[in-house]
């Protein structure tokens, strides 16, 4: 059966969807999971009961709450050192002496990656660990419907207020009694956000209407997204949320009763990397400040030691304890003993074991051979060990032993309690491991079959012989076929947990395993028929050996080694070093074909000049002609075309690749990425830092006046004028925002805050990219001229590049510059010159677009997204824009080299028909 390349590759395209989907559905964790929170709270265990007759314990119920009110503040994006280090003896005074010499207890949460907000509120309030699919519902958070801290508080009949960031209005609707929510989005706003919050302060703590007050503020995670965290702006901040915790920690204890404390908690949902982002799991975005403050704890003496590692999933049991509540179904955490240390020795053993109670059932619920669970037989020795205690106390054993037993039955639940977290913790990823081997089995087999065609694609052959009979009509087909269904029926009556791929339908299960069968026969049908050819006659002996190039061979090894290296967790985290490879030496080779092409080949060669001709056409999807060797008039002009570049062009065309591989050297200077170094200082650190903003802004003007140079060559008058206007807003809106100094900007009010200037910038953007289409249109609509379609394309390119330029960060417009011309010089001495094919040039466009991926300061972690590109040129925040922005702003180097490969064919095509 023949089919064209295009409908081979959109049945490959379509049946490799299939297959990463299904990998994508078993690969995304599922978490443990106990009863649905409307059943959660059942009766609660009462004490061990003590072991002799007539003994039986008179505490049954949920302790009473420790803590009259409490206040909740989270600053979203405090890091660890902005409290505890150097940052907090200078930016916030009175939190540092509560912490030294105050009654409060102090301790670094440890944040479980993806560190982002929405699943950061969810482990603070359930206890539990969020999975990475969060991130994607983490710009529309639904309600959460598991059991969680504000849910019990709520049911329990306590009055909760909230201002601050609106997620919690989303994952908790009505269940504040007063809410004002605050968009977290909008990352240019470092005032007005924590303003809104703020002004409800002096009338709530006035109030007694109310048990917890939640406050979120989100001015400090904005200024990390827009400056980072070396800013003089952090100071600042940190300053204003000291002063609020002072107000708020000397109203508490004002209206406090000595035996009913109240309680205020400090903390942060994450931290922020070196670059002011996070997402990831370097220290500075997982460990955040824990501080609990209170007049019940006993002040703090002697010596300050540094604080003690905790799981921000504690926080919830911890409260929920502190509250008078149950701890919620689901939670992982443990209790935080120093917090409830005041305690008499009967409460705090009732408070462990309740606990470890919610916790071991947790682990019976999700795990078959609990049993053997090493935290669970610890829990049940503390338990019996409890018991005995009781019976002590129930008995009026006041003696040293009552105490000594009390503080041993303590460490052995907490030694369970650790235990059993750890134990949850490894089972909250639960992975489909068959979905996930029958979508990787898909994935390959067609990888392999596209392999198996590369060296047709190479040749640029139109059509593709696909071997579908053979396959559908053969013994083997229906061998593997039965075969894979017993294997199914094997799997999926045996599993344990549950399977999406048992879950389907027989119909839709046995249509996989015939399309795995169809697969695997036709690759072995294309193997024989590539050996059976191999066995035939060369008839051209010229074309045949140069079919297979150096540079064919590694655009082929190069993708089937990045391919094969993405199975390694460790090439996923450094796959930038991969493409820096490939690029260099991708480089070196096609310096070896520019020496061999211009000393080694014979200039006029008529058997060379005429193959050369020939594969040329090929390579660009023309149709063969045959060019008679005889013809001497013929042979004279086609040997003239395929003439290599002489003169100082030629010296240029051999120094190309030996430029680019100093621009790339340059570029990986700029930015560390990556996990290993990405907290290395580089050229791009250098260049933010406050002490060089002159440095950046004549970089940025420079890289500007060269983007205005590389990329006008090709545009109309009226896009030129546009293009340069444009480029002018863009330093105007780097200099309004404060990132660039304006040589005649005197005064440092800011009174636009580029939102001005950027818009300024947007409506060019759109004219070029308006003139462009309107080329496009015309060629293909009035009259179908390649040279307007060219000069369209072009256009349209052009205004991506302003668009790229005004989102790009200043120390990052020496990326775009280099991007440009890199593929100036690649398109002009080496393309052209060695006439590659459409399919060679295409390869080299995407390593190069990964590449400049990297370039950029990106990596396959979610911390390098620059978020605030998504709200250039915005005064509030709106969901398409932003989304939009950001996306452009992260992938503009693949993007760019994408449509600059259009741009090339588009050319190409051109010159030919000219």
């Amino acid at each position: 059966m023949r089919l064209r390349s295009g409908v081979f590759a959109s049945s490959c395209l379509l049946v490799e969807v299939l297959g990463v989907a299904l990998f994508l559905r078993g690969f995304f964790p599922v978490p443990v999971r106990s009863l649905p929170r409307r059943e959660a709270r059942g009766d609660l265990p009462a004490e061990p009961a003590p072991p002799g007759p007539g003994m039986v314990s008179n505490w049954t119920k949920i302790p009473p709450p420790l803590f009259k009110k409490v206040v909740i503040v989270l600053i979203d994006a405090l890091r660890d050192d902005f409290v505890f280090g150097s940052k907090g003896e200078q930016f916030m005074p009175y939190t540092k002496q509560v912490i030294e010499k105050g009654t409060s207890y102090s301790f670094i949460a440890e944040a479980k990656p993806p560190t982002v907000t929405m699943p950061r509120i969810k482990a603070l309030m359930t206890g539990s660990i969020p999975g990475f699919i969060d991130v994607i519902v983490n710009l529309n958070s639904p309600a959460l419907l598991d059991d969680n801290l504000i849910w019990q508080a709520k049911t329990a009949g306590k009055r909760i207020i909230f201002y601050g960031d609106d997620t919690w209005v989303k994952l908790f609707p009505k269940h504040f009694v007063e809410y004002d929510g605050t968009t977290s989005f909008f990352v240019s706003d470092f005032t007005e956000v924590d303003d809104n919050v703020t002004r409800h302060l002096d009338r709530v703590l006035k109030r007694e209407d109310w048990d917890l007050l939640i406050l979120h503020y989100l001015g400090l995670d904005h200024i990390g997204h827009v400056t980072g965290p070396n800013s003089p702006l952090v100071g600042a901040k940190l300053r204003e949320m000291d002063n609020i915790l002072k107000k708020i920690h000397i109203s508490l204890l004002s209206k406090e009763e000595a035996s009913f404390p109240n309680l205020l908690v400090v903390c942060g949902d994450h931290g922020m990397s070196e670059t002011g982002s996070h997402g990831g799991s370097s220290a500075g975005e997982v460990h955040t400040p824990l501080l609990f403050i209170s007049s019940a704890f006993e002040k703090r003496s002697g010596p300050l030691t540094y604080p003690e590692l905790v799981q921000q999933t504690d926080l919830a049991s911890t409260l929920a304890v502190g509250l008078g509540l149950p701890i919620s179904r689901n939670s992982v955490g443990n209790l935080i003993l120093p917090v409830v240390g005041g305690r008499t020795m009967r409460e705090q053993l009732r408070f462990v074991h309740l606990n470890g109670f919610q916790l071991s059932r947790l682990l019976q619920e999700n795990t078959p051979a609990y049993e053997k669970d090493p935290g669970y037989e610890h829990f049940k020795i503390a338990e019996k060990s409890h018991a005995n205690w009781i019976k002590l106390y129930l008995e009026g054993n006041n003696s040293e032993i009552l105490l000594n037993l009390g503080k041993k039955v303590l460490k052995q639940y907490l030694e369970a309690l650790k235990t059993l977290s750890s134990s949850l913790s490894k089972q909250v990823a639960q992975y489909d491991m068959y979905s996930m081997m029958v979508g990787t089995v898909i994935i390959l087999e067609v990888l392999l079959l596209l392999l198996l065609s590369i060296p047709k694609a190479l040749s640029s052959r139109a059509e593709f012989e696909v071997p579908l009979s053979p396959p559908l009509f053969s013994l083997l087909f229906y061998l593997v076929c039965l075969m894979l269904c017993a294997v199914h029926v094997i799997v999926c009556t045996s599993a344990e947990s549950l399977c999406y791929f048992c879950s389907m339908s027989w119909f839709t299960a046995v249509g996989v395993m015939m399309l795995i069968s169809a697969l695997m026969c036709g690759i072995l049908s294309a193997i024989a028929k590539t050996f059976d050819n191999s066995r035939l006659p060369v008839k051209n002996p010229v074309l045949s050996s140069s079919s297979w190039s150096e540079i064919d061979v590694l655009i082929l090894a190069g993708t089937v080694g990045h391919v094969l290296s993405l199975g390694a967790s460790s090439f996923v985290e450094e796959e930038h070093q991969t493409w820096y490879f490939l690029i260099n030496t991708l480089c070196l080779v096609l310096c070896q074909e520019l020496c061999r092409n211009n000393f080694l080949l014979k200039e006029y060669d008529p058997q060379h000049s005429t193959t050369v001709k020939q594969n040329s056409e090929e390579a660009s999807g023309y149709k063969n002609i045959d060019i008679p060797a005889a013809d001497s008039s013929k042979l004279s002009k086609t040997s003239t075309s395929d003439e290599f570049v002489r003169g100082s062009d030629k010296w240029v065309s051999l120094a190309s690749p030996w430029i680019i591989l100093i621009c790339c050297r340059l570029l990986r200077s700029l930015n560390q990425t990556g996990v290993q170094w990405a907290h290395r200082p580089d050229f791009g650190h250098w260049l933010t830092s406050s002490e060089h903003k002159s440095e950046l802004s004549f970089l940025a003007a420079v890289s500007l006046l060269m983007i205005f140079f590389l990329v006008q060559r090709r545009c109309s008058l009226v896009s030129k004028i546009a293009m340069a206007l444009g480029l002018l807003g863009i330093y105007s809106y780097r200099a309004a925002i404060g990132n660039v100094i304006f040589p005649w900007q005197h005064g440092s009010k800011d009174i636009s805050k580029g939102i001005t200037e950027a818009r300024f910038v947007y409506i060019f953007v759109l004219g070029i990219v308006f003139s462009g289409t309107k080329d496009l249109l015309k060629s293909q609509v009035i009259s179908s001229d390649s040279g307007v379609k060219s000069t369209g394309l072009w256009e349209v390119y052009s205004g991506l590049v302003l668009l790229a330029a005004l989102l790009f960060r200043p120390h990052n417009l020496p990326v775009l510059v280099f991007c440009l011309l890199i593929q100036t010089m690649m398109t002009k001495y080496i393309w052209r010159p060695l006439k590659f094919g459409a399919a060679q040039i295409t390869i080299m466009h995407y390593w190069f677009g990964q590449a400049f991926f990297y370039f950029q300061g990106n990596s396959n972690g979610i911390a390098t997204v620059d978020v605030s590109a998504g709200f250039v040129g915005l005064e509030s925040y709106v969901e398409i824009p932003a989304i939009f922005l950001t996306a452009f702003a992260t992938y503009a180097g693949p993007l760019l080299w994408a449509f600059h490969l259009l741009c090339y064919l588009s050319s190409e095509v051109s010159s030919q028909i000219l």
